[in-house]
């Protein structure tokens, strides 16, 4: 199957296509500011060539559904979604956090998006990034995820993990920053999804904004 991705859940601004689970081509920019109305659909135009396909070659269109920001959210939603009602194909919808942990590889994985101030949007993951929590907006002090952390290693990661780095002494507490959700982290899960027939509801999807 071949499908598009979607990545507009922070400043990253990433399309992708993939052949199964061979990605074909990418585009992929990140100026640390919004510029997802510039150029997302300037990136599908470039990417679907890159990759040799056409629109009316496509399966599915995956995009990324949350949490994130709200504005990113949006765009990118709205984009597949228009795509999927104009082609006829299927929307697969991804949870940003397991698009983000999967760039990484431990026993316990928590990625962490920055929603401001001293909170993140986060989740725990196993080593086969399936979730352990389920997203969440959490306000972080020093003892948070202490009861993960008092098990073994724990990867933090993303944009949201440097505030809590600055908080937390642990020990067993290991920081990834500079992590951002990619349109190529979605394969693995999009084309799981495929297989299985696990759509989203084109009409009625919403991203999931957690605030």
């Amino acid at each position: 199957m071949t499908i598009l991705y979607i990545e507009t859940s922070g400043v990253n601004c990433s399309v992708a296509v993939s052949r199964g689970e061979e990605l074909l081509a990418e585009q992929s920019e990140n100026t640390g500011k919004f510029t997802h109305s510039e150029h997302l659909h300037t990136f599908i135009e470039e990417v679907l060539p890159q990759a040799g396909v056409s629109l009316g070659d496509l399966d599915a269109i995956a995009v990324s559904g949350g949490a994130g920001s709200y504005t990113g959210l949006r765009i990118g939603v709205a984009t597949a979604k228009g795509l999927c009602f104009a082609l006829g194909k299927p929307l697969i919808a991804i949870p940003t956090l397991q698009i983000l942990a999967s760039q990484v590889q431990g026993r316990c994985i928590i990625p962490m998006i920055d929603a401001r101030r001293m909170e993140v949007y986060s989740a725990v993951l196993n080593d086969r990034y399936e979730f352990v929590s389920p997203s969440e907006a959490k306000i972080l002090d020093a003892d948070s995820y202490s009861e993960y952390l008092n098990e073994g290693k724990v990867i933090f990661l993303g944009d949201g993990a440097k505030k809590f780095s600055a908080i937390c002494t642990h020990p067993n507490a290991v920081f990834v920053e500079n992590a951002f959700p990619q349109a190529r982290d979605m394969v693995r899960f999009a084309t799981e999804r495929y297989q299985r027939g696990d759509f989203a509801d084109v009409a009625y999807f919403e991203p999931q904004y957690l605030k």
